[in-house]
């Protein structure tokens, strides 16, 4: 499966099934047993495959023996509990119960052997279908959410081993990182700095191309987004350096650490000892976010725990990543994705009826016009198709398929990539270093009257600045500016400013309002 495809087969319809005269409780042990149910029958033919082996086509064309092992099953945390068979407040990964998800170490890890044999003890002594019983002894005593028969049971190889929920269900980038990060991360630096100083401080920074701009801050933001998420981790650390404790300061630091080097599209050894060394960063130094009263339950209470599920799922990131490779191509980003081109934006295209079929249609128009955009792209381009892919002259192939002369032409196969053209962006960056140095070289050689002055981009052998012509902020007086970005100094400031340093009237001119 390829995404640059555009292709996303549906395999199966999960059910949303209502259940009469069955209480609350035992109708979530109902909806999980049927998941399960669905499941099973969906992956009946996996299961065989990866037992006995079938024969499978390659790339080229050749049969091969296969076999297909359960590699991931891509979920988050609430769904992976349910595909594992636990029940609420309990890591599906390993035997850490709700009170010690915010320990320093990892707990022994929760292997399918055990849970199964739970299950089978308690099958034996209470009827698997007396749910009230069932349910309730399995959630007591076992911590197990009340399926009798997991879908991966049976998902065996040939020499008999079992599909591990501990391997398959792997970290889930968007959901486990991400989405925690907006949940608490946030909320503790939220918390700790007050949501008018940090609005403040967001608001206050340089639009940049290519980088979303926080001008009303983000402690009211709604229907906050994945994007938004990746967003707000790019700043948060430097937003709030000063305004917190160092150990406070290293905990955020050490998790954003955390999370950009488990996304690396290679891993080795040395990252993952980066990986868990920033994770130890984090427990060493946790205890100021509590000194900091920045956890808070309801009704903004005080918590002095990390009972979070999540927090607890990183000590299996390392494991995860020597067991299935890289966490990034476990993410849900293209399934979400599709949610948006696949239905969302269909939709918005109906007439709010019969939506299944004018959906349909909309897809079917968007693929030919796709397929038309490549097919005059390559008309445009002109000569032999596979000329023009391998800059080949003759068009010569060699027994093996391959051109006799000519390299693949990267930069025409890009030109082609319409997804990178839409969704990427608009304009191209400025190498600001570049262009101050040529403002310098120009005005040293011209003299200071052949560039306006003062210069709007500068640079030091750090950084490079550039102002904006017209500033973001609408027409505002002194005194308001004064007080927006708390600058009590600033109108003295501007006074000494005309009066001292403008003196040089051959440099700088003023004149108007």
């Amino acid at each position: 499966m390829k995404s640059s495809y555009h292709t996303l087969p549906l395999i199966g319809l999960l059910p949303c099934p209502k259940f009469f005269g069955v209480k609350n409780p035992l109708c979530g042990v109902l909806e999980n047993r049927l998941i399960h149910h669905c499941l099973d029958i969906i992956s009946q033919p996996l299961k065989e495959a990866s037992s006995r082996g079938a024969l499978m086509s390659d790339s080229l064309g050749r049969i091969r023996h296969c076999f297909t092992p359960m590699g991931t099953y891509i979920v988050d945390t609430p769904e992976a509990a349910v595909v594992a068979g636990v029940g609420g407040k309990t890591s599906h990964l390993t035997l850490a119960s709700h009170k010690r998800f915010g320990d320093s170490f990892r707990h022994p890890t929760r292997l399918a052997t055990l849970t199964l044999s739970q299950i089978e003890d308690l099958s034996e002594e209470i009827d698997p279908w007396d749910l009230k019983s069932f349910a309730k002894e399995a959630q007591t005593h076992f911590r197990l959410n009340g399926v009798h028969l997991p879908f991966w049971r049976d998902w065996t190889l040939p020499d008999g081993t079992i599909a591990e929920p501990c391997q398959f269900l792997t970290p889930e980038p968007l959901h486990h990182w991400h989405k925690q990060f907006w949940d608490h991360d946030a909320k503790w630096c939220i918390r700790a700095v007050r949501s008018a100083e940090i609005d403040l401080r967001f608001s206050l920074l340089q639009p940049c191309v290519g980088f979303r701009h926080f001008k009303a801050g983000i402690s009211s933001l709604k229907q906050v987004t994945g994007r938004d998420h990746r967003n707000v981790q790019r700043y948060i650390v430097p937003i709030i350096a000063d305004a917190i404790s160092k150990e406070f300061l290293l905990c955020i630091r050490a998790l954003s650490d955390f999370r950009y080097l488990a996304q690396s599209r290679s891993i080795d050894t040395q990252t993952l000892t980066e990986i868990s060394s920033a994770l130890t960063l984090f427990h060493q130094n946790k205890q100021a976010i509590l000194d900091a009263n920045a956890r808070v339950g309801k009704g903004n209470k005080p918590l002095k725990h990390f009972f979070i599920p999540k927090l607890e799922l990183l000590h299996s990131v390392v494991m995860s990543i020597r067991w299935s490779g890289p966490p990034i191509q476990w993410s849900a980003d293209s399934t979400e994705c599709a949610h948006i081109d696949v239905i969302k934006v269909p939709s918005e295209n109906t007439n709010n009826g019969q939506y299944g079929p004018q959906i349909c249609r909309h897809l079917d128009r968007d693929e030919k016009r796709r397929l038309f955009d490549l097919a005059t792209a390559i008309h445009e381009a002109g000569g032999d198709l596979e000329s023009i892919i391998y800059n080949t002259t003759g068009g010569q192939w060699d027994d093996d398929g391959d051109p006799l002369d000519g390299e693949l032409n990267e930069d025409w196969i890009a030109e082609l990539d319409t997804v990178a053209r839409v969704c990427g962006p608009s304009r191209q960056a400025v190498d600001l270093f570049a262009a101050a140095d040529a403002l310098v070289a120009r005005t040293l050689a011209e003299g200071p009257t052949s560039v306006p002055q003062p210069l709007r981009t500068f640079s030091t052998p750090w950084a490079a600045f550039h102002f904006n012509r017209r500033p973001d902020i609408p027409r505002i007086s002194v005194d308001a500016l004064a007080e927006k970005c708390n600058l009590p100094d600033l109108r003295p400031a501007l006074l000494d400013f005309f009066c001292q340093d403008l003196r040089n009237t051959s440099v700088h001119q003023i004149g108007g309002r």
